[in-house]
């Protein structure tokens, strides 16, 4: 019984832990316009709402995300203060398909790369695409796993939400 009441308490510490642990990490990322590595924490501006888009290029969801709320950005940044980047998370012999691929979609917003997945287990996901909302504080408050046709939808109305905080 003790084992059991120790377990159920140290389960609800961790969990506890966990929703507190909200802060971005000061892992390196590419930024991959400029070559130079950079604290995650870093890219972001203060006082901002920020939706980050994990991504690779070999996922296809992920592209179709990206697509999708890029061909948005204008009318949603028309409503919403907010900022917007992608994080790749290709191994370092696919950067120059990164690069190639962002700069043949068009893309005016900042994109890294997490090459060796530092980020991902910062930030403890496995799979993309992956989807983050940091609110004006630098917090990570809103988190999403995969895409459906249509979700970028839910993503903007959280962003409009947490951009009046």
């Amino acid at each position: 019984m003790k084992k059991l009441i120790l377990a159920a308490m140290s389960l609800m510490i961790s969990a506890t832990v966990m929703a507190q642990s909200t802060d971005l990490p000061n892992t390196q990322v590419k930024d991959v316009n400029t070559n130079k590595k950079v604290a995650f924490n870093k890219t972001f501006e203060p006082g901002k709402v920020t939706l980050v888009n994990f991504w690779a290029t070999w996922c296809v969801p992920c592209k179709k995300e990206i697509k999708n709320v890029r061909k948005n950005l204008d009318a949603w940044k028309k409503e919403a203060d907010f900022n917007y980047m992608t994080v790749s998370v290709d191994e370092a012999r696919a950067e120059s398909l990164v690069r190639s691929y962002a700069k043949s979609q068009g893309w005016d917003f900042p994109y890294y790369i997490d090459t060796n997945s530092d980020l991902m287990r910062s930030l403890n996901f496995r799979t993309v695409p992956f989807t983050i909302i940091v609110d004006k504080n630098g917090k990570v408050v809103y988190t999403h796993q995969g895409y459906e046709e249509g979700s970028e939808n839910e993503l903007f109305s959280k962003i409009k939400e947490y951009s009046k905080k």
